[in-house]
């Protein structure tokens, strides 16, 4: 199995610092500390140079990531044994179904690809989140070419097969590819997804449902961004009225977190996080300042403005007045700062 992880970069110990940003986070004293995630990565993508031509290429955001997560990374094509340089493989529907051919050969691997990827995925253990090459006949996540016949036109575009098999085999883990990654709102989803996931997997690690509670109380308003039903079933599941073991709680509590985090939380529910935060400061502003954050939220909802400038002023509010119920809402800050980049591709990226 073709599987490399290198060992991270030196920095805390943890991986995943506290994410709030806030003093007084209300961390409990020797409460366990999530290591950092583990992010599957596409080779070429800067630890390898194995594309079909023998190129390696560079991403910004892979190389911004280093210092906060894990990588493995590998290359399916070469885990099959393609080798490099080789000759370019398609994705091709052939009597409704999909077919990897190697045009130039006239050699079918689909089989091959399939199998190799359940092996690899199966066998790599945690995961948190994967960055996959985009336009990939293995990798490509949703727009890679599907040919009518080899030598026919594009006919749709679709996932991969080693990308078919990464969503369904982690439905919990942030998948995206490198080309997507350079959105902001798309980034922003990723990396609370991929950050998210990191510490519901060390709290399922450690197994209690004390656990539990504390990893539902901490995130109580980033869920609630994603809707107030989504919010109210994971709470149901979280107080466990049947009492039922601890595992068959965090499973089912997985089996509810995974669907809800899968796309990106709307502007709407967004809004109604942010007033319900601010609804806890009121007394404590004044007019002004009241006025003003309104505007801001109003800005916010016709994407005007991205959501961590309102995330900035609302976190400068509750340091000086300490409220302990905000201070520990993983909301205000889901990822390590350093990782926020308000640069952004300029596509209005349907997400």
């Amino acid at each position: 199995m073709d599987l490399q992880r290198p060992s991270p970069a030196k920095s805390d110990e943890a991986g995943l610092p506290p994410a709030h940003g806030i003093p007084g986070s209300g961390r409990a004293a020797g409460e366990t500390v999530p290591r950092r995630p583990v992010v599957a990565v596409s080779e070429c993508l800067g630890f390898g140079a194995v594309r079909y031509n023998g190129q390696i290429l560079q991403s910004r955001f892979v190389e911004g990531l280093r210092n906060h997560v894990e990588f493995v990374h590998t290359c399916p094509e070469v885990g099959i044994g393609l080798g490099v340089p080789r000759e370019p493989v398609r994705l091709v529907e052939r009597d409704g179904s999909l077919r990897m051919l190697q045009p130039a050969t006239s050699r079918d691997v689909t089989g091959e690809m399939e199998s190799w990827s359940r092996d690899f995925l199966t066998g790599m253990g945690a995961v948190d989140g994967f960055i996959l090459k985009s336009r990939s006949p293995t990798c490509g996540i949703g727009d890679v070419k599907v040919y009518a016949s080899e030598g026919g036109p594009v006919k749709s575009k679709g996932a991969g097969l080693f990308a078919r098999e990464v969503m369904e085999c982690f439905p919990l883990a942030a998948v995206e590819d490198e080309g997507r990654l350079t959105n902001l709102k798309i980034r922003h989803h990723f990396l609370t997804v991929l950050f998210t996931a990191a510490r519901f997997r060390a709290a399922r690690a450690i197994g209690a449902l004390s656990a539990l509670v504390r990893f539902q109380t901490e995130h109580k308003l980033l869920l609630m961004g994603y809707g107030q039903e989504p919010l109210r079933r994971l709470g149901r599941i979280v107080a466990n009225p049947r009492r039922a073991p601890a595992g068959e709680v965090f499973t089912c509590y997985a089996e509810a977190l995974g669907p809800l985090l899968r796309k990106p939380a709307q502007p709407g529910p967004v809004v109604n996080v942010l007033q319900h935060a601010f609804g806890y400061l009121t007394d404590d502003l004044s007019g002004k300042e009241r006025r003003y954050f309104l505007e801001l939220v109003e800005e916010y909802r016709d994407e005007r403005l991205p959501l961590a400038a309102l995330l900035a002023v609302l976190g400068a509010w509750i340091i000086r007045e300490g409220v302990p119920y905000l201070e520990v809402q993983r909301f205000f800050e889901p990822y390590p700062r350093e990782l926020l980049e308000l640069t952004d591709s300029g596509l209005r990226t349907r997400i």
